[in-house]
């Protein structure tokens, strides 16, 4: 259909002013004049009948950014929000957030250990940390940043096999990272996994690196010759390159320990002895108590050859000591301490180490650490307490009269105890494959150590706990002020030194109230032995907090301290 001329279709509007959406529809007609009200305003704008306060002379007053449909005048012109209120002065102005000259770098002093100056940034945020200044010259392109990491974690997992705590890994493994240039690291310490993360910028992807510890060996001679390697590395004027170091750290490995396996033996029978004999014993409970000893110590290395774990070692090591003196009650000899003889081989046995690493892990907040170390510690209690108990209810069996009763009576003789007592940290050291240099040291740490005690718990009648945390205490602040004399570590100058005060007697005359069917004595004495062994760690980890106290912290000044955990409150 076409349609026709003069049709609706060809009556079509004759401007574009019809088609816009602002054209007034038909009927309304249009303003000629918009009124002032209908203006849109600046919400910055001063509402009628509202004037702002006069500003004082200068500048900032006299001329405004902010504009409005009010018409203030002169001083009641509205000031950029930028300009500087009108009680400023330039005269008076307050000190700026960052001077002129840029904010103060935080330094730690040069003469402090590296042990200090690396727990001072342990806790620190990684922006808060000073950069590192190379104290080993890099190459030309930089560091080798996969050898420098490869390197701190096998450092770190020599010392962590070695016994040393979770914050002395990771300060070391600080210290090597920082001395070869390495910024933005995180060391990261469990019981059986190390791990490190390099993060070149805020831009770059990290680098991050692990290492397992699969087997732990005591050697703490070993353990020094790696502290030597970081205070080496660590310092300005010695030259150690990469390549020197892992020579270095392949000579410690490679190593032979200083004492076979015969003289340890021969070294757990002294100690097994001096127990005995510190708590009450003669010369021949001395021998008889090393003679089981020594038994104990050759089953146990049989059973390691043979591949058997850790706890049956423990069970079938503190058998024989137990046996000798089974069988010395039942052939009735009078002059001879069946319970001297048994506490001795338990001494010989007791993880004094490795409850005071689980104990000062806790207390430093490595709780994961701690909570590994803690649980090894009772795993091997519990397999001293199978191999004890077993004896003993075959002795009950035959007929064997052990009285719980008879308590050690040994205030009369307080030279031969103390005598005993150095002998046994002497032969603790031994055991614990210490440098020769170190022996005389500790050795008198212990004696001091008993003296401490006994005057305290024997002379004084004191608690017995709190005469061993104050031993502990003793002792962990010498050995710390030992360590940082010689610039080495703390260990070998206090584990063999709490070796007398270990709770041995506690735990026999525990086990024997079990065994006899006395479980609620027997809970009792194990629960005083808990107690006495929470004491030597607490004390042995508080001494050493106290021997800060007397040293110079490290820091420059507004503080570099090192920064405690701040409290939960249970939240």
């Amino acid at each position: 259909m076409v349609a026709e001329p003069g049709g609706p279709e060809d009556q079509k509007p004759q401007s574009d002013e019809a088609r816009s959406a602002f054209v007034p529809p038909t009927g309304v007609g249009r303003r000629t004049s918009a009124s002032e009200d209908d203006q849109p305003t600046s919400e910055f704008a001063i509402p009628t009948g509202l004037t702002t306060e006069p500003q004082g002379p200068g500048p900032a007053s006299a001329s405004g950014s902010g504009s409005g449909t009010g018409t203030p005048s002169g001083s009641d012109t509205i000031g950029s929000a930028f300009a500087p209120p009108s009680t400023y002065s330039a005269q008076h102005a307050p000190p700026a957030f960052t001077p002129a000259h840029g904010s103060p770098m935080i330094r730690l002093t040069k003469e402090a250990p590296w042990q200090d100056r690396m727990r001072t940034m342990l806790r620190m945020p990684v922006a808060e940390r000073p950069a590192p200044e190379p104290v080993q010259k890099p190459d030309e392109a930089g560091p080798a940043v996969p050898r420098v990491l490869d390197l701190t974690l096998r450092i770190g997992e020599l010392l962590l096999a070695g016994g040393e705590g979770a914050e002395d890994v990771e300060a070391a493994m600080f210290a090597v990272t920082r001395s070869y240039g390495l910024d933005r690291c995180e060391p990261t310490v469990t019981f059986t996994l190390l791990s490190i993360s390099h993060q070149p910028s805020l831009v770059d992807d990290p680098v991050t690196a692990s290492r397992t510890v699969r087997r732990r060996g005591t050697d703490y001679t070993r353990l020094a010759a790696v502290f030597r390697l970081i205070d080496d590395i660590t310092t300005e004027n010695v030259d150690v390159s990469l390549e020197e170091s892992y020579r270095r750290l392949a000579e410690i490995r490679r190593n032979r320990h200083p004492y076979s396996g015969w003289v340890l033996t021969l070294a757990g029978g002294g100690l097994a002895g001096a127990a005995s004999v510190l708590v009450g014993g003669g010369a021949l409970v001395f021998v008889v108590a090393a003679i089981g000893a020594m038994l104990g110590d050759r089953l146990a290395w049989l059973c390691a050859g043979r591949g058997l774990p850790e706890f049956y070692q423990f069970v079938v090591a503190a058998m024989p000591p137990a046996a000798m003196g089974v069988a010395l009650t039942l052939t009735h000899w009078s002059d001879v301490r069946p319970s001297a003889v048994i506490t001795g081989g338990l001494f010989a046995l007791l993880p004094g180490r490795a409850l005071v690493a689980g104990v000062q892990d806790g207390l430093t907040g490595y709780y994961i650490t701690a909570a590994a170390r803690l649980l090894e510690v009772m795993y091997l209690f519990i397999g001293i307490v199978v191999g004890v108990l077993l004896v003993l209810y075959m002795g009950l069996q035959l007929g064997a009269q052990l009285n719980p009763e008879t308590r050690f009576v040994a205030h009369d003789r307080p030279v031969v105890q103390i005598l005993a007592s150095m002998a046994l940290c002497l032969a603790f050291a031994i055991l614990l494959q210490q440098d020769r240099s170190t022996v005389l040291a500790v050795t008198l740490n212990g004696g001091v150590a008993w003296v401490i005690y006994g005057a305290m718990a024997r002379t004084g009648n004191i608690s017995p706990v709190l005469a061993t945390a104050t031993a502990a205490g003793l002792v962990g602040l010498f050995g710390q002020l030992l360590s940082r004399y010689r610039y080495t570590s703390s260990l070998p100058f206090i584990t063999a030194a709490i070796g007398p005060l270990l709770p041995g007697s506690a735990t026999y005359f525990g086990l024997l109230g079990v065994a006899q069917g006395n479980v609620n004595a027997g809970l009792a004495s194990l629960s005083t032995a808990v107690a006495t062994a929470l004491a030597i760690a607490i004390g042995v980890n508080l001494g050493s907090e106290i021997s800060r106290l007397f040293m110079r912290v490290p820091g420059a000044v507004g503080g570099a301290n090192r920064r405690a955990a701040k409290r939960t409150r249970g939240f």
